[in-house]
């Protein structure tokens, strides 16, 4: 009996440990779950809510396309895919015979306008001395007629000799008349201007710069600094006017166009920092950046074949607006990236002081170069050159005349 009531004791005893033990654990299972609770409300409240995230996000960048201005006949390559180009740098060269051809004729018309025209200005100086010269046969014919018209009247000469004087009178008056005209029609072609300009030289400037831009556009070159890709043109190829040859692609300014759907764009503003991971290097590289603007519409909505929500059936899609992401210029100096690569972003919102949209139109381009700036001033200089030794060489010949 006795070891009947111990054994049963024992028992109790181990019941009452094991309850306990589960109540332990309960209760310790309880605290964890309360404690994971927390901690992923502490993580929404602190963190979770004030980040977006996607990995709809990709490099984009310029990509300048090379297209010429005019025909000509390809000569010349100067770089090829992947090379490093300068801005200014020749990437393409035509044929120059023809362009060359149009140039030197233009300046020979230019040439001959200019001695044309000072033509014209001595033209009027003749005139005038001419008006001169025909005023005094007037004034001498005038006296001449009065002398005879005293001395007919006491019959010292005939009346026929009178009325010879009075046509000699009236022929230099009818003289003097055409030269007036003459010099309003020569003063009509040059009042108010000088040889430079004067519309027969500046039509003739206008086909000389012409000519001048058609020869320096048989030269193409770079309009930025980058690297060159997508080249399709071969030496011997004819190329028209808008084709495109190659591209150059200024790997210094990149950003990220990250489509995030709609809702999660409510608490975004220009300006917010973003964390920036490319697939190329994965997690051992993270770029900074912050947000430039955000689309002014879904992509849907710039698609070729939009979607027509009003016809049938419809089926509710959440949509994506892209958002451009400025990167580190710095930081993508030290990890190259390249146009159409993977990334993906997340966004810090606790920064709302931004605005949604631009509130200001640029001040400045955007992106500008200045390879082309002097074209026009080499030709500008080359018709100054031409006006002034025409004009040197007309004003010498009428000296030494």
């Amino acid at each position: 009996m006795a070891t009947s009531a111990a054994e049963s004791s024992s028992a109790a005893t181990t019941k009452d440990q094991a309850s306990g033990k589960r109540k332990v654990l309960l209760l310790g299972l309880a605290a964890l779950v309360v404690a994971g609770g927390l901690g992923v409300w502490a993580w929404h409240e602190l963190y979770g809510r004030w980040q977006e995230s996607t990995d709809d996000a990709y490099v984009n960048g310029n990509v300048v396309s090379i297209t010429p201005q005019t025909t000509g006949t390809v000569i010349s390559i100067g770089a090829d895919d992947g090379d490093l180009v300068r801005e200014g740098q020749v990437l393409l060269s035509f044929d120059p015979s023809d362009a060359e051809v149009g140039l030197q004729s233009a300046e020979a018309n230019l040439a001959r306008v200019v001695r044309q025209v000072r033509g014209l200005y001595s033209n009027v100086d003749g005139m005038k001395a001419q008006l001169a010269a025909q005023r005094a046969a007037v004034q001498k014919a005038q006296d001449n007629y009065n002398r005879r018209r005293s001395l007919a009247s006491s019959g010292a000469i005939s009346q026929e000799e009178l009325s010879h004087a009075k046509d000699d009178l009236i022929s230099a008056q009818s003289a003097l008349n055409n030269v007036q005209q003459q010099l309003a029609s020569s003063v009509a072609l040059v009042d108010d201007t000088h040889v430079s300009s004067h519309p027969d030289v500046k039509a003739a400037a206008a086909q000389l710069r012409q000519a001048w831009l058609a020869n320096a556009r048989t030269t193409l070159v770079a309009p930025v600094t980058g690297y060159v890709a997508k080249r399709n043109v071969q030496l011997g190829q004819r190329i028209q006017p808008g084709t495109a040859t190659m591209a150059v692609i200024p790997l210094d300014q990149l950003w990220i166009d990250a489509n995030f759907k709609e809702t999660q764009l409510g608490k975004m503003r220009i300006g917010q920092p973003v964390e920036i991971h490319a697939d190329l290097y994965g997690s051992d590289v993270t770029y900074s950046g912050t947000i430039d603007s955000l689309g002014a519409g879904t992509g849907s909505a710039f698609a070729l074949l939009p979607a027509q929500n009003a016809t049938g059936n419809w089926i509710k899609i959440v949509q994506r607006v892209p958002v451009r992401i400025h990167i580190n210029p710095q930081e993508l100096a030290e990890h190259p990236l390249r146009i159409g690569l993977s990334t993906t972003v997340e966004v810090n919102l606790h920064d709302q002081n931004g605005p949604v949209l631009a509130q200001q139109p640029p001040k400045q381009p955007s992106f500008s170069t200045q390879v082309y700036d002097r074209q026009l001033a080499d030709a500008d200089a080359r018709i100054a050159q031409l006006i002034h030794d025409n004009s040197a060489a007309a004003s010498k010949a009428t000296v030494q005349r």
